[in-house]
């Protein structure tokens, strides 16, 4: 049921890129609530250049527009955090889009805030997981925000409709704009994503001509690549011993997975609206990373602790997907996380070959495995005869239990 709109909007702050969508979405703001639009055009690291989108706002009126590039925030705030977790929504899905969303809407809060306005818009559907995402990041910093999600008051129902609007609103439409690809995507640094259209039948096969981000693993160098990441407090700090920032630091990985055919992933996922949805991911820097990190968390982390971490995962990337980053839970469990982190420091050797990712070397002035206990060799550390009673009272209770199934007969 549409969203009853509030004629007394003023100022709205857009999430705006500059595509087809939101500058549809642009112009109806303006027509629809006759109101005066602030667009914010963040640079996550999607791959194409953001400052066309500054021209096509100015075509279209706007006086106050935000382009910011936010790569370093991005990976160092959101995405460095989640893989502290290992975080994985329904055990494969490194969540790329999911960890975008909170930063955009923080960002347009803060706009919002500065600009006086008494509103914020985006450009997801009513049928997708981005306009929860968005809409609880919004109320969980701003309460008193007015929220307006055109796709869930207007009639422009599809694609054909959308292209009818710009024409007739003289909007400027590039030509590849006009015959686009039989599916949508949504980048930034951490992945692509591809879903919609052409991919909705989950029985059809990607076109290999679809990905940007990576070979196919069957053309991969047949020679495999080694590198070392180094990890300071469960973050990713050097490759190959060179410091890098951040964001420097997921782009490498990025060029080195997407070389090696690594990170392709394609899911069927639930979404947090109730429907099941087909979509393709690339996440070649992030694949590598997730088990980099746990390589180093092998042998730095308690088996207490690490257990635990495995235990809360789930529900962590759970919180992420389904939009609640800024909640109280998703706070208690990265405070617990980050605890966990203090000593996962040291250095992480990886090979790269064909699509896979293979921890072949583990190093740490911190770490908590013992050669001299596990050795095969004669030791003087570890007593064999003390493993008996550890076995006899862990059996015990199995021995009761059987004991009195035999006792009442079951």
């Amino acid at each position: 049921m549409p969203i009853n709109k509030n004629k007394d909007v003023k100022k709205v702050v857009l999430a705006y890129s500059g595509g087809l969508d939101t500058s549809v979405i642009l112009r109806w703001l303006q027509e629809e609530y006759n109101c005066e639009v602030v667009t914010f055009t963040a640079d996550l690291g999607q791959g194409e250049e953001v400052e066309p989108a500054r021209e096509k706002a100015k075509a279209a009126g706007v006086k106050e527009i935000y382009i910011e590039d936010l790569r370093e925030e991005f990976v160092r705030d959101f995405v460095f955090p989640m893989f502290r977790a290992n975080a994985l929504y329904e055990g494969v899905y490194l969540l790329g889009t999911s960890i975008a969303r909170p930063l955009i809407a923080k960002r347009q809060i803060q706009i919002a805030q500065e600009t006086g306005a008494e509103a914020v818009s985006h450009g997801a559907t009513g049928k997708g997981n981005d306009q929860v995402r968005f809409e609880l990041g919004y109320h969980a910093l701003d309460p008193e925000i007015r929220v307006i999600a055109p796709w869930r008051e207007w009639n422009l129902d599809g694609r054909q409709k959308l292209l009818e609007y710009a024409r007739m609103h003289q909007i400027d439409i590039p030509r590849d704009k006009e015959d686009e690809p039989p599916y949508s995507t949504d980048a930034n640094l951490l992945h692509i994503s591809y879903e919609g259209r052409a991919l909705e039948d989950p029985w059809i096969e990607p076109e290999e001509k679809m990905f940007t981000r990576s070979v196919s693993p069957e053309v991969a160098p047949d020679k495999p690549t080694y590198i070392e990441i180094a990890f300071e407090c469960g973050d990713p700090i050097a490759i190959n011993g060179e410091s890098l920032s951040p964001a420097a630091l997921l782009f490498k990985l990025n060029e080195l997975g997407g070389a090696n055919g690594i990170g392709r992933l394609d899911l069927v996922e639930n979404r947090y609206v109730g429907m099941k949805s087909r979509g393709v991911y690339e996440t070649p820097g992030g694949t590598i990373l997730l088990i980099a990190h746990r390589g180093i968390e092998s042998i730095t982390l308690d088996r207490g602790a690490a257990h635990l971490k495995d235990e809360l995962m789930p529900k962590y990337a759970e919180l992420i997907y389904n939009g609640f980053w800024f909640s109280p839970e998703r706070e208690m469990i990265q405070r617990a996380v980050d605890e966990s982190q203090r000593d996962v420091s040291g250095v992480v050797r990886l090979k790269l070959y064909k699509g896979s990712v293979t921890v072949v070397g583990r190093q740490s002035k911190k770490s908590l495995y013992s050669e001299s206990h596990v050795t095969f060799e004669a030791d003087m550390v570890y007593d064999q005869s003390d493993a008996q009673g550890f076995i006899n009272l862990n059996a015990l209770r199995l021995k009761l239990l059987q004991a009195a199934q035999k006792r009442f007969g079951d």
